[in-house]
């Protein structure tokens, strides 16, 4: 009896959260790591994403240092539907840079990205886990269904605002904006652990084009902390670089989170290394949830695993 009731709490809980669709009881951030993670904030929904990173980067061959601190902000807003959010993102860096013993100050708008997110496919979208009441087996087998990942495109610009961008491979040669795409995709393992994945395209149809990606991995500790391992890859033709992240995450609000991360790359031209902290918050008083389509509409891949879950709980009952 008592196994027949955990079954039927994990259930309960299960289509709780399936039938908020993007919208979740606690405040979901894609800090403290770089990538993009598939699903949206909500229809309505404001979230800010921010934080304060100290910069160390060194060049053994051009001989040159530069330390300070980096600022970044991402305004993420839920527009039209469910799965569609507008993502704005600056950032700003204050540093000295030294070369030949002569010392710069600089600081200017490193980075500025404003684009549209689109989630266009969720495996748990009118999807309901019934769980077998008859077999124990059925209800822990391993589920090839959490290797399908929630898929979401991105399309955006980035724009070199500042004349005097000194962090730019230089304001006279990049283009003043410059187009960007990318796929996501999003894969939960069990209750705590969550891969994502990007694939990006940056600065299309420039001298300065790369094909970059991120992996995220992260691991929920307990109800309000949360660690991540992350390796971002930079492949263009005047960059190519790998940089590894480790950080974590803690719930301090449903709506609130505050994060610390630190990260280095494998190059020593340029060296870098950076650990900042962070805070996320979400405004959710104008939230519109989405009623969810009922069972049966589900799409030709939610219907031929739903068979495949089917088959095997009948097996399991003979068993």
């Amino acid at each position: 009896m008592m196994q027949l009731k955990r079954i039927l709490l994990t259930a309960t809980l299960f289509s709780a959260f399936v039938g908020k669709a993007q919208f979740t009881d606690e405040v979901n951030s894609n800090r403290p790591g770089k990538s993009m993670m598939a699903f949206a904030v909500g229809k309505k929904i404001i979230q800010a994403e921010t934080g304060v990173n100290y910069v160390s980067e060194k060049h053994n061959l051009l001989n040159y240092q530069a330390k300070g601190f980096n600022g970044e902000l991402a305004l993420r807003y839920g527009v039209w539907k469910e799965e569609l959010e507008v993502i704005g993102e600056i950032q700003y860096q204050k540093d000295n840079f030294t070369a030949y013993n002569i010392e710069t100050n600089r600081s200017a708008i490193k980075n500025a990205v404003i684009g549209v997110k689109y989630l266009f496919y969720d495996p748990f979208k009118n999807y309901e886990e019934k769980p077998n009441l008859y077999s124990w087996k059925a209800n822990h087998r391993f589920k090839w269904r959490q290797f399908i990942p929630a898929l979401a495109g991105y399309a955006g610009a980035s724009f070199n605002l500042d004349k005097n961008n000194y962090f730019s491979y230089g304001p006279e040669l990049e283009s003043t904006v410059s187009p960007r795409a990318m796929i996501i995709a999003q894969n939960h393992f069990g209750t705590r652990w969550v891969l994502v994945t990007n694939l990006a395209y940056n600065k299309i149809g420039t001298d300065y084009a790369s094909i970059d990606y991120v992996l995220t991995l992260t691991r929920g500790i307990n109800q309000n902390w949360s660690a991540f391992i992350e390796n971002q890859g930079y492949n263009g033709k005047y960059y190519s670089d790998g940089i590894f992240r480790l950080g974590a995450a803690y719930l301090f609000k449903k709506d609130m989170q505050i994060d610390a991360s630190f990260g280095t790359n494998i190059k020593s031209t340029p060296g870098i290394f950076y650990g900042g902290i962070g805070l996320t918050w979400r405004f959710i008083k104008n939230y519109q949830e989405v009623k969810m389509a009922k069972p049966g509409t589900q799409s030709k891949m939610d219907k031929k695993m739903d068979k495949k879950a089917e088959k095997n709980k009948r097996k399991d009952s003979v068993e």
